[in-house]
Order: structure tokens, then sequence, then C-alpha cells
């Protein structure tokens, strides 16, 4: 098919957005990359990731500190499979892990070490990320979805409890180790709490076991301090007067006499106090000041009158006593040592193996407590816990503000690196331990590293993650737009995040901090809505993992192109104007006053009042959002609608990119990977549908200069869909890096083309779309304009039993009786390729080994005579299921190796076809290579042409080389390690041509060996399995009545007619319309982007342009009108419409136009369901539910009320027992039905007899009885 000449486009925007939209996955692909550092030489790799994971765990010594394991390195080997072998065989697409350890051996008794060995060990194989930013696991492509969770450090908050009681709280949540809360509650008495015990702490005995050990110290860490002269004080009234009433911040002692004058804490009452300081000879005396003139609060000294009467009378408080009370407060014991109470509590939060806050933790930690505190140091400090609680206690003085624990500054991104990391030092954690045993347990010896590592331990929580992790996700992949918002998706729930039943409305809210970083319109419906949200199109992520999004500067009034890019933090502090501001041709913004935003508020400022600009009108919108047009003229909830459905686009067979887009479709294809683009700028050599050969630039001599570039035919996708690639470029054509090669599923001359551009109506057609019900032209359906390809697998295993193998064949029991379903059976038993097959046709034939049983005489005589083959195999075959029809496309075996004599020789035969595939591609290559040798050769003089066989001169020095000679030289031969002309510039050449086609040849050579040893291996297959058949068959599904279908601004329905072309209504030029939609679709639903995009469609689609119109910043209703004028038609965008079956124009004018109409993956087909007998329930005897149990239909409460309504008692009462549950029934039915008898229904229905049992379980004596008011008894 020729490819589709693209429209020309014009773009209606008013607002250049100030950068490009970034590349859509490197959110994935970063993180990934960061995590691995694979590509970076082990000794330059930086602190993070997998090497930090691995420095944090390591060295791991023995008991005795005899051992010692060491981590050197790691390195990433090859994956052994290519990304498309995995996904065929089922297999995960891994690399191994290998890492370089040290044991180290020291001397028991001195600790000096004796030796030290370096092993290389192998640790597992680790899953590696496609260059689409998915990962192949057992054959299915995995996402993981970045999960948004609440930041490592601390937090306030304030809440009002009964009777207007006000109680602060904090917290402090590290990344490892405990939580630490304290509460100032109603009495102004702080208590902390240590990961939610119950036991409530006094926060000053916490603070003193931890190092402020006498009550001065407590004191003098809360209050303000001054230092007065005593002598001054007392020459002075007014300076008396002063310090009245304040307290003394230390205890004072007679240096003389050792007598305590007064205590920390004492207030001055009087004077006298003073001068029997002054005559002890004390000069300098510190008091305590009030910490505000206005709300002081007293909670230090509460919490220490509290902590007294909590150690009770008369024991000393000092950091011992503390301690020992803590320890027993927090493990319900005595310390068996003071020594081990102080180790365990200072281990809490100042060991770094057992307490981390990590370095997002103390970035918020300096930020919040606003202290500058080392990023290196990772567990709390003492002065932090002070600044925790003077924070605590400014709070309750109102000179603090609490928290919202919905601020993006206060929920950051845990990303897949991350993720993946917090598996790895879990694997790598119980690894330790094993380590550790395993050393006092092995022979001393002959230790080696790899004695030590168990790699199962590693691998199976890494396999773990991936298979059950509930962040680890089957790839949604029915489009591109689907795949590609998939992974820019985060989600709040996973572990260690929320759960649906405990989120409540605030924590899905959207939030003034989610512009721009978080899309505020896509998100599911239903019990996840706000819990999974997308990241808007501009947004990124910080090294902390914050959501940042960018923003121009501008300085004093001047717009400037500097970017930036702020966090939530950051942007609540600074004014911000929309992008689409007015600004001068000298970029000054205009205007006395500029709309801006400034954390939650949107004042009118100056301009001078500005410090930053949005980069683009779109960018508070993600990805979904940003490819709705008119997006600001639709109601929220429609654009979420829209935003989803969207995703759920099947790709149709015939592609077609919107005539009304938003810019946006480009990126989109672009950066799905769904799109073949050029590695190297080139010209393209070979063309066809499988494969296209580009000759790049460059050194003209190189081999390596070919890029094949092998398209994707008819593949399935995860939700069945057809992935197929199509060329766009002819032979000869010029590319340069990047540009489009072929189009991938749903994509059109690079753009991403979801639906079709439908000739619309919005006019009631005989009441056929009531309750936005969608009536389509027979022509659309005649024509394939939304016909899809989908591509269903099946799959069967041929294992290993215990009564023999499981064998593959077209020698079937009762095979006289299958011949039907067995006629597209090769020789083989597979089904032939191309193919046309139904419902019962059998895909794959397969015998499997039954038990042994009695024969009878007659059947031993018969086995005797024919053998034993029929009769102890029972036919489990794979057919194909209800309602299943298509054509075989593609039939893929995999076995172990063979050792029967066929399976031989058809590996000897495809290893001879893979030589001759080698002798070709080596003749190609020296043929090449030979040409391009005689063409630099010809006409030079000879210097050492010598045969590296013989060390023979092939020709004289100085002699001319001549095209006779050149004919006749073997050039696989010849030694370039020499000069070989005599021109230094020529012999350059000629030595690179020779070079480049040796690296050449070794390439072909190894690739074809690798092959040879892999069919030599046979193919990887699950434990049991012997052979593993697929079998592919895709189904043309044109569009029929109960398929849905949508438009992009949320407005869906389903198909209820397909009307012939010539009864839809009509325009005054005789064109009928494709699509009828009820006009009251619009107005309750308030989604008037639709109408504009249908005008603005009908404009575009007769001027023949493709119209740009970005979200937030479209064309106005005036210019549509002046479009629709310059295509020749009305400014209101209404037409006279005539009825296609009586020609009579419609009453009013309607409005007609092209809008761009996606068929769903809801479609009938898969829905439709009918049964006649089927699988019942074990416990009840009720028929199953569901299609896929080949399930019944329902009769409800409800539907029992109807028949009881209608007085249909036999109706009612079949309904109830032989249709449903009554086993006798049912089979005397079946006998009466077959002997043409009326069906009478008296039995019991089974459920009845549950209830009875249920009855009889709770000790109730309950018995049946069926006879009648006569006694008679009923059946």
């Amino acid at each position: 098919m020729a490819v589709k000449k693209a429209r020309p486009v014009r773009n209606f925007s008013q607002v250049k957005p100030a950068i490009q939209v970034p590349d859509l996955l490197r959110v994935q692909r970063e993180s990934f990359d960061n995590f691995l550092q694979a590509d970076v030489k082990p000794e330059e790799r930086l602190p993070q990731g997998l090497h930090k994971i691995f420095m944090d765990t390591f060295p791991i010594e023995s008991s005795t500190k005899e051992f010692s394991l060491e981590y050197v390195s790691y390195d990433i080997g090859r994956p052994r499979h290519s990304i498309r072998e995995a996904v065929e065989r089922g297999v995960t697409f891994s690399a191994p892990l290998n890492a370089t350890m040290r044991l180290v051996t020291r001397d028991p008794e001195t600790l000096v070490m004796k030796m030290a060995v370096d092993q290389s060990t192998f640790l597992g194989e680790l899953p590696q990320m496609t260059s689409n930013g998915s990962f192949i696991i057992n054959g299915a492509e995995r996402v993981i979805v970045s999960q948004l969770h609440r930041s490592p450090g601390v937090f306030f908050e304030e809440k009002t409890q009964q009777r207007g009681r006000r109680i602060c709280t904090t917290r402090v949540i590290p990344q490892k180790g405990s939580w630490l809360d304290l509460t100032l509650d109603s009495n102004e008495i702080i208590f902390a709490n240590i990961d939610k015990k119950p036991k409530r702490i006094p926060v000053t005995m916490l603070l003193r076991a931890l190092g402020l050990s006498s009550d001065s110290e407590l004191l003098q860490a809360f209050y303000p301090v001054k230092e007065k002269d005593i002598n001054s004080v007392l020459k002075r009234q007014s300076k008396i007067a002063e310090i009245i009433h304040k307290s003394f911040a230390e205890d004072i002692v007679d240096p003389e006499t050792g007598e305590l004058i007064v205590r920390c804490d004492e207030p001055v009452e009087n004077v006298e106090k003073l001068q029997r300081i002054a005559a002890a000879g004390i000069e300098k005396v510190k008091f305590l000041e009030p910490r505000n003139e206005r709300n002081s609060v007293d909670s230090i000294r509460r919490t220490l009158a509290k902590e007294e009467s909590a150690l009770g009378a008369g024991i000393e408080k000092n950091e011992s006593t503390a301690t020992m009370w803590i320890y027993e407060a927090l493990r319900g014991t005595e310390a068996p040592s003071l020594d081990h109470a102080r180790s365990y509590l200072r281990s809490m939060f100042f060991d770094s193996k057992r307490y981390s806050l990590s370095e997002v933790g103390r970035y918020k930690l300096n930020e919040r407590l606003n202290i500058n505190v080392s990023m290196d140091k990772l567990t709390l400090t003492v002065p932090d816990l002070i600044s925790i609680v003077d924070n605590l206690i400014r709070l309750r003085e109102g000179t603090n503000v609490s928290d919202d624990i919905d601020h993006l500054g206060n929920r950051r991104v845990k990303t897949v690196g991350e993720l993946l990391g917090q598996e790895f030092s879990k694997g790598l954690a119980r690894m330790a331990r094993t380590i550790k045993d395993r050393m006092g347990q092995q022979d001393r010896e002959k230790l080696r590293p790899q004695d030590l590592v168990n790699s199962r331990t590693l691998s199976s929580v890494i396999n773990s993650f991936f298979g059950q992790s509930q962040l680890s996700q089957f790839m949604e992949q029915t489009n591109p737009l689907a795949e590609i918002t998939h992974k820019r998706r985060t989600s709040a729930l996973g572990e260690g995040g929320l759960t649906r039943e405990r989120a409540g409305f605030d924590v899905r809210d959207v939030h003034h901090t989610h512009y721009g970083r978080l899309c505020p319109v896509e998100t599911p419906e239903g019990p996840n809505i706000g819990l999974i949200t997308t990241l808007s199109v501009y947004a990124s992520i910080n090294r902390f993992g914050f959501l940042e999004t960018p923003y121009r500067r501008v300085i004093k009034g001047k717009v400037t192109n500097e970017v930036s890019f702020l966090s939530a933090d950051k942007e609540d502090r600074m004014t911000i104007a929309e992008a689409d501001a007015p600004i001068d041709e000298n970029n000054m913004l205009i205007g006395p006053l500029v709309r801006a935003k400034k954390a939650s508020n949107y004042p009118m400022v100056t301009p001078d009042e500005v410090e930053y600009i949005d980069v683009s009108p779109m960018q508070l919108v993600g990805l979904s959002a940003a490819l709705i047009p008119f997006l600001e003229h639709d109601d929220a909830n429609r654009a979420l609608m829209g935003s989803n459905m969207q995703r759920q686009a099947v790709p149709l067979l015939y592609t077609d990119d919107p005539v009304v887009g938003t810019g946006m479709e480009e990126v989109a294809a672009r950066d799905s990977g769904a799109l073949v683009l050029a590695e190297r700028a080139g010209v393209v050599t070979h063309v066809d549908a499988g494969r296209i050969v580009v000759k790049a630039d460059g050194d003209e001599y190189d081999f390596d200069r070919e890029d094949l570039y092998d398209l994707r035919k008819f593949e399935r996708s995860n939700q069945d869909t057809c992935v197929n690639q199509k060329p766009v470029v002819s032979v000869g054509t010029r590319v340069n890096r990047g540009d489009i090669l072929a189009d991938g599923m749903a994509t059109s001359n690079g753009r991403l083309a979801l639906g079709v551009n439908a000739l619309v109506a919005f006019t009631p057609w005989n009441g056929y779309n009531y309750e936005d019900a969608i009536v389509v032209s027979e022509r659309v359906v005649k024509d394939d304009t939304f016909t899809s390809v989908h591509i269903v697998e099946f799959e069967t295993q041929f294992r290993e039993t215990k009564l023999g193998p499981e064998e593959l064949t077209r020698d079937l029991p009762n095979a006289t009786e299958k011949r039907e379903a067995m006629r597209n059976l090769d020789d083989n038993g597979i089904v032939r390729v191309g193919s046309r097959i139904r419902a019962g046709d059998l895909l794959v034939g397969k015998v499997s080994p039954k038990g042994e049983q009695d024969l009878s005489p007659e059947e031993r005589l018969i086995r005797a005579i024919f053998g034993k083959r029929a009769s102890d195999v029972k036919d489990t075959s794979l057919k194909a299921p209800v309602g299943m029809s298509g054509i075989v496309v593609d039939v893929k075996v995999y076995s172990r190796k063979d050792e029967t004599p066929r399976g031989r020789r058809e590996i000897e035969s495809r290893i001879d076809a893979l030589r001759e595939e080698r002798i070709e591609a080596e003749k190609r290559l020296f043929s090449q290579r030979d040409q391009m040798l005689r063409d630099v050769l010809l006409g030079q003089k000879a210097a050492t042409f010598v045969d590296s066989v013989t060390g023979e001169q092939m020709i004289p020095e100085g002699r001319k080389i001549t095209a006779t000679f050149l004919k006749k030289v073997d050039f696989t031969d010849l030694d370039f390690n020499r000069q070989l002309v005599e021109d230094l510039v020529v012999d350059d050449r000629a030595r690179r041509i020779l070079r480049s086609a040796e690296n050449k040849l070794k390439e072909i050579n190894n690739n074809c060996q690798d092959e040879e040893d892999r069919l030599h291996r046979g193919d990887e297959l699950k434990p049991g399995v012997i052979k593993l058949v697929k079998v592919y068959v895709a189904k043309r599904r044109k569009l029929r009545i109960g398929d849905k279908m949508a438009g992009r601004h949320g407005n869906k329905g389903v198909v209820s007619i397909i009307v012939p072309e010539e009864d839809m209504p009509y325009l005054p030029d005789g064109t009928p319309v494709d699509i009828c939609l009820n006009p009251l679709g619009v107005p309750s639903r308030m989604n008037v982007g639709q109408i504009m995009e249908t005008n603005l469609g009908m404009a575009a689609a007769d001027l023949g342009i493709n119209a740009v119109t970005p979200v937030f910043d479209s064309i106005d209703n005036e210019k549509i009108g002046d479009l629709l004028e310059e295509a020749g038609h009305d400014r209101d965008g209404k037409t006279v419409l005539f009825d296609g079956r009586t020609g009579e124009p419609f009453e009013h004018r309607v409005t007609v136009g092209r809008m761009y109409m996606l068929k769903l993956a809801h479609q009938v087909e898969d829905k439709i369901h009918a049964r006649s007998t089927g699988p019942y329930a074990m416990v009840t005897q009720q028929p199953l539910g569901g299609k896929a149990q080949n399930g019944g239909q329902r009769l409800g409460e409800m539907e029992v009320w109807a028949l009881e309504a209608y007085g249909a008692a036999h109706c009612l009462q079949e309904m109830l027992t032989i249709k449903s549950d009554d086993v006798d029934g049912r089979t005397e039915a079946y006998k009466a039905i077959v002997h043409g008898r009326n069906v009478e229904t008296r039995g019991t229905p089974e459920a009845f007899n549950v209830l009875l049992s249920e009855m009889r379980s709770l000790a109730l004596d309950v018995e049946l009885d069926m006879s009648d008011e006569r006694g008679n008894e009923n059946a």
C-alpha cells in the first residue's frame, strides 16, 4: 500500500513554548541507568544505586573476626537472549550479575592479615530494562510504576480535640529505623513515643538519657540565657526590677563552703538572694529569659515536673536513671546493665546500621528546622532533637506553622531504581546472614568467596519483586499512548504506601503543588481515583525524588531565556506569571498588573514583582490530557474520561491522524517507541515490508556502515492488539539521525493516530441514538474504516509425566471422528500457517499417556493384533475455543535438546542452513573488500606486498600495481601489518579497509557460532516441559452493533444500529454523514470542546490542512468562523441536513463536521456469551457466572420479584429448580425432553440442602418433612 501523504500543518497557538517537551520516558531510563551504572568503569562509579548498596552491606565479618568478606566491584554481563527471543520463548530478558569479592583471612589471635583472595562470584540474573523503559519477565512485558509516598523527615501537625483542646504533634520519619513521635498535650507537657508503643516518655527524660544530663543543660537548650554582673544589678533599682521573677539558669554554689545558694530554675523572688550571691564573691550570674513576650509556653518546666513524678520521689534525675527507666518502658523488663541499656537506646537513633534518615531525610530536616548539619550525617543528633522540640513549642506559641502532608514538598517519588535498590538491600541483608553462618561452618583452609555466597537468596527476592509486587504491573499495551502513560504513572499504593481503604479525600484531591508536576485531569475512576496519577508533560524528578517543573526567569519585568526547575517548596516562595501573560517585542511583561500565582493564591501583581513565568500553557496537564483539543472548554470530569478512553483505543487497520490535533501527537508517537527512527544519517538502500537498510554516512572504507532495521510484523501486544510497522521511506531517501523510517501501530506519518476523522452530525435518528447510543453508516463498515486486527496466542506444553512423555502427533485416538477438526494439521500435528480456523478446530495434536487399567479378553486380543498405540493414550490436543475464528499467522515450536533421530536431523539441517548463510555473508564481504582494495591500489607503487602464510613477496618493491595483478591476488592472505604501497596516505586507506573487513568477518563468525551453540544446547524451557508450541491466530474485527466508541472529550457511546449508506442523513452536496450523535449529549455534560473540534475539523478537512490547537492556547471561535467561511461553510458550523429515506430537509439546521472518533477495546465480540449447559459450583450446584467459566445468566432477587408480580409461578419454579440447582430435576428434565414428555419440576434445590447442612452445623436438629397436608409423600 502506498504511503498516505501527510497534510500540511497550520499551527494556531499564540504562545511559543520556551523549551522542547523532554523525553517522556527519561524518568524510567535515567533512574535505572543511575541505579546500575553499567556503562561506568567500576573505579569511576558514584556512591549511588547498586554500588552504594554493596558498599553499605560489605564488609561482612565472622563472629571471631578471623574472616572478612569485602566488596571490590561488580559487572553486568551480556544478556543471554535478545528482547524478541525473550518474549517468544517466555523467558526473562536479563543479564548475569557478577561481583568481585575479596576474602580476607586474619590470624585468630593477633588479627593480623594472613591472606586475601579475590574471586568473581555469580549473584544471579538481573532483569534488564528495554530501550522503551519496560522489563520482559517470563516473556511478558511489565512496567515498574513509580511510587509517590511521604518523604522521610520531620512533620509538624496541630489538631483540635473535643472541647477545643489543641494538641501539637511532630513525627520524625526515617528511611530505616524507629519512628519518633512527640506530642505537646493540653497540659503543656511534651511526651515522646517510639515506634507507636503505648508507653509515653517525658521528652526531657529522653534528652537526659541522650546527653543533656542536668536540668540546667535542658533549660538552657530551650530558653534564652542572659549573663549579668550581679554587683552592677544591685547598684540600680531599675535593673533589679528587670530580673525579679526571672529564674536562675544554673545551680549556684558558694565557692568556699560548697553550700547550695540557689537551685537551677529557682525564681528571683527578692533582693536577698542576689545579695547572698554577691556576698559569696560570685560576680557573673546567668538568668533564663522568657521564650517570647506574648505567648510564652512553659512546656519544658512542666515536662521536668512530670519526669520527676514518673521517676518517683527521692530518685535522682541523671543520665543513668533516665536510660534505665526508658529501657524498661520500651522493653517491659529491667536492663541487664547500664551499658546494655545505653547501647540499646543510642542504637535506635545514632547507629547508622539500624537508623538512617537517608540523604532526602537529612535534606528535609535541615530545610524544615532551618539548621545546617552535614548531608553526610544520616542519623539523628542531639541538636536535631533539641531543634525539633523547640519547633514543636513554637507551633504551640504560634510562631511556627503546621505541615501539609499532601504538599508535594512533603511527598516524593520512588522511581524504578530506588524500588529495585530496596529489594537488593533486603536480598543482600539475607545473604549477609547466611555468609556469617557459613564462615563458621566451612573448611577454613580451602575457603573461597564462591563458597560463602548463595546467589539464590538474592535471586528469589528480585524475582519476587518483579513477579508479585503491587508496583510491578503487566504493561498496558492497547496502543502506544497506553504504553507510554503506564510508564509515566505514579501510585500512592504498594509496599510502604497507602491502601485504598485508608486513603481519605484529602490525599486524593488535587493540590495546588500538583501544578506542572502531576496531571490534575488524568486519574482512574473508581476506588483508585486520586491515588494513581500521571506526571505532567514537563515534570522531572530531582536527585532527592521531589517533583520539579520548569519556569523561565523574570528579572525586573523582563522575561529571560534562563529556565529553572523548581520543587514545590521553592515554588511556594515565588511569584509566577502565566505562560500567556502579554509580552512585548523586548520580552517585557505588558500592563500595570499581571495575573500570577503564589502558593495557593492567585493575586494580580505588577510586572516587577514577577520572578518566574510558565514555560508553556500546557505545562500543568499530562500527556493524555494534552492530546485533547479545546481541553479548556470541557468539564473536568469529562476530560478525565476522555484522557482514560484514549488509552483504550484499538489500533485500526487503516490509520488516520487527527485533522484537529494539539501538536503533541508527534511527541507521543516518537517517545512511545512505536516508530522506527534512524540511528545515523545516511541513504536508504533497501526497503521491503520486513526490513529497511540504511547506508550510514562516514568512512567510505568502513564495512560497518549498513544499519539494518528489522520491522515488527503482526506481533501480538499484551492486550491482543496487533503490533505492525510499515515503512514510510523509499530507496534513495536521504535520512538524518532521528528521522522516521517506519510507522508503528496507531501512528500515521509519525503522528499518533488512534482513531478516524469521521463526518459527524449532531442529530437524533429514529431514537437509535437515545442515551448516548451511536448511529453508524454502513459505509464505515464496508470501507473497513474502523476495522482492527487482533492477535490471540494459544500455547500448549508437552511435559514429562510419570507415565511417560506427552507427544506431538497427528495420529490421535478416534481420528476418523475428528477428520473435520483435523483438516488444517500438517504431518507433525501442528496447524498450518495461513489456515482459516473456527471454534473446535485442532491447533496442535497432542496425546498424553494414561494409566494402566484392567482389559477385557477382547481388548487384549485387539491390542495383541494392532499394538497398544490407540489404547494407552488420551487426546489432550489444543483446540480453538468457543467463539474463536481467524487465520493462523504464525507458529513457534521450542524444544529441549532433541536426542531422537528426527530431532538430530532437524538440528543438523538448521546448522547447515546457518553455515550456508555465513558462507554467503563472507562471499559478499570479500567481494566488497576486494573491489574497494582494487579501486584504491590500482596504479600505486608496491612496497612490501607479503603473503602472511608463505612469507613470499607477491610483487617486487617499486613495481606499479596493475589490474591483472590485482585480479590474481588473494587479499585474505595479505600481511596488512606492513607497508603495502609507497604512498603513505593510500597505504593507510588500504590497511583500514583490510582491518575493517577482518573485524566484520569476526563478527559474522561469532554470530554464527553463537547460533550454532544455541541449536546444540536446545531451547530453555520451564522445569518438566520438553516442548512448547505457540500458535498465533489473527482476527479482523469490523465495527459491530454493541461496540463501544468515543470521542476525545469523554463523549462515549455504544453502536446501536448500522444504517445503509443511502438511509443516512446527507449534506446539500449529497455526501451522507458517517455517524449521528445525540445533541442532548452535549449541554448537560458540558464538554463543548467536541462542538469546537467538529467545526474546526470541517474547515480543516475541506481546506486540506491539519489544524494544531494546543491546550489552553486554542484557536478562538472567531477564527474558527473565518476558517469555515474560507472553506465555503456558514460561520456557525451548521448546515441543512436531508433525511436519507425521504429526501426531505430536517426542520432545523444541524451541526455537521469532522470529529476524531475512536473504537475502544470494549468490544461486543469479547463480551457476548450464551450457555445451554456448563459447569456448576461444587457446593451449591448452581451454574457458575461469567464468560470465562462458560457461566449462566443470574436471576437475582429483583427478577424473582418481577416474576412474582406477574404471577408466573411455574416459570419461577422452573427458574429456581431445574434451571438452577435441582440436580435430580435437571437429569429428569433432560430425559423428558429426549423422550418428548412434559417436563415436571418438583425437585428440591441444592441450595436448600446446603441451608439444612449449615443449620445442622449449628447443632440444630432439622428434619425435612416432604409430605403434604393429607400425609402424601411429595417427590
